[in-house]
């Protein structure tokens, strides 16, 4: 009778789960199938997206790059994103299509760089070899962001308001496992071969599973919208600026996130390669790490989803950005594979509060009537901010070391924190909907 009583109510939480929980059963039937497809569009899309995020710096790095040319990469793509995320939001305000444009920038023509990326060694050879993946690898960051005014539209229209923090509880905890599964294989696969035919296999995968990610998107019910007749110049450095005096607490937002991310990616482009050159850890023990980060990440999400609904996400993201910065403190000390691992196990829990948290934080800032404009104008500062730190990161590793990088980091982390405290606010929701 009780293993009974388990089945059944294990059968109603696994059916649940695609949309939030309980909550998302109060909703209309064609609200739970966009969730549905977009939890499912997710699911592959963390398998597709940690395959590349763990290993695309290791595979250029097996095709003779070194360290210095993994942070120009890392600055390249931010730079280009930022370009690319500024013609995103004219393209998403003059065209209106909004489910369209995700889908063939990143779903289609992104995925398609991916496949190219693993011919890359059979179609050339010599020092030219790096100089081309690398232009691939930046393209391919470039066009998700070319979508990403886009894709926000789609899911402001697909989540409703009052279960984001459940929905993408339940969507995060899914990503974060498969994506676990996903590097654990690609890891295994890699360390299989001695060269760089491992990573092109692990790429192949990212590929197909990225295809079954743009499948599911593609089957969203979009309301769309019809075409905006603004001119560029509405969107300009200077519109952009008029517009953000009119949102303070979009601006602060704005402005913090700026600071963050610059710190962060100080030391972002390095920790993978650091891993691996310094010390001496097999492409499958970075991955089998870098899973422990998505082990206690699952712990806290569902959990964290709904504290965020309850008590707002501001508090839980400044919470997440004071113990964040530790990290790089103990990353100063390790030197064998369970010292990472017992950061991993701590950093995990933070960085999935924090970016469930600060989506969230980011998604209820922006006025609802223009998504793609002030989601475009705060990637632009996340992506900008991110490729000068890619480059301090690089000078720092290539004329001192890891180390330095680490006090460079951990300096602007703690800055961003005090920032956040003192400048940001709970939104309101009267003001998140004019």
């Amino acid at each position: 009778m009780r293993f009974r009583y388990f089945i059944h109510k294990t059968s109603i939480w696994l059916s649940d789960l695609p949309v939030g929980g309980s909550w998302g059963r109060t909703l209309s039937t064609s609200l739970q199938k966009n969730l549905r497809w977009f939890w499912f569009d997710g699911l592959f899309a963390s398998s597709y997206d940690n395959i590349i995020l763990n290993f695309m710096s290791l595979y250029i790095l097996s095709l003779g790059a070194v360290e210095y040319q993994i942070g120009l990469m890392s600055s390249l793509s931010n730079f280009t994103s930022a370009i690319l995320l500024f013609v995103g939001a004219i393209m998403a305000e003059k065209i209106g299509k909004h489910k369209e444009i995700s889908l063939f920038c990143g779903g289609i023509f992104g995925r398609l760089i991916v496949l190219l990326l693993v011919f890359v060694p059979i179609l050339f050879k010599g020092v030219n070899l790096v100089w081309i993946a690398i232009p691939l690898a930046v393209l391919r960051d470039g066009l998700g962001n070319l979508g990403y005014p886009s894709w926000m539209s789609v899911v402001n229209e697909t989540v409703p308001i009052e279960g984001r923090g459940r929905f993408f509880g339940s969507r995060n905890f899914m990503m974060t496992f498969t994506g676990m599964i996903a590097v654990l294989i690609a890891g295994k696969v890699i360390t299989l071969f001695t060269d760089h035919t491992g990573y092109q296999i692990a790429l192949a995968i990212a590929f197909v599973v990225g295809l079954a990610s743009t499948f599911s998107f593609a089957h969203i019910k979009s309301q769309g919208r019809p075409r905006n007749p603004i001119r560029i110049s509405s969107i300009t450095p200077r519109a952009a600026f008029s517009l953000l005096k009119n949102q303070p607490q979009f601006l602060a937002l704005v402005f913090t996130a700026g600071v963050w991310n610059f710190a962060i990616n100080i030391s972002a482009p390095f920790f993978n390669v650091h891993m691996v050159k310094d010390l001496g850890f097999s492409a499958s023990t970075v991955g089998a790490i870098n899973v422990i980060t998505s082990l206690s990440g699952l712990v806290v999400l569902n959990r964290i989803g709904s504290l965020s609904d309850r008590l707002g996400p501001r508090k839980l993201q400044l919470i997440t950005m004071w113990l964040i910065p530790s990290m790089p403190i103990a990353w100063m000390f390790a030197r064998s594979p369970w010292h990472v691992a017992l950061i991993n196990l701590f950093g995990g829990a933070m960085w999935a509060a924090y970016n469930l948290t600060s989506f969230n934080m980011m998604l209820n800032s922006i006025p609802q009537n223009q998504v793609p404009r002030y989601s475009a104008m705060y990637q632009i500062m996340v992506t900008l901010s991110m490729a000068f730190g890619a480059l301090l990161g690089s000078a720092l590793i290539d004329r001192w070391n890891f180390t330095i990088v680490m006090f460079g980091t951990l300096a602007g982390r703690i800055i961003a924190a005090i920032l956040f405290a003192v400048f940001v606010r709970e939104p309101q929701k009267s003001a998140v909907n004019p």
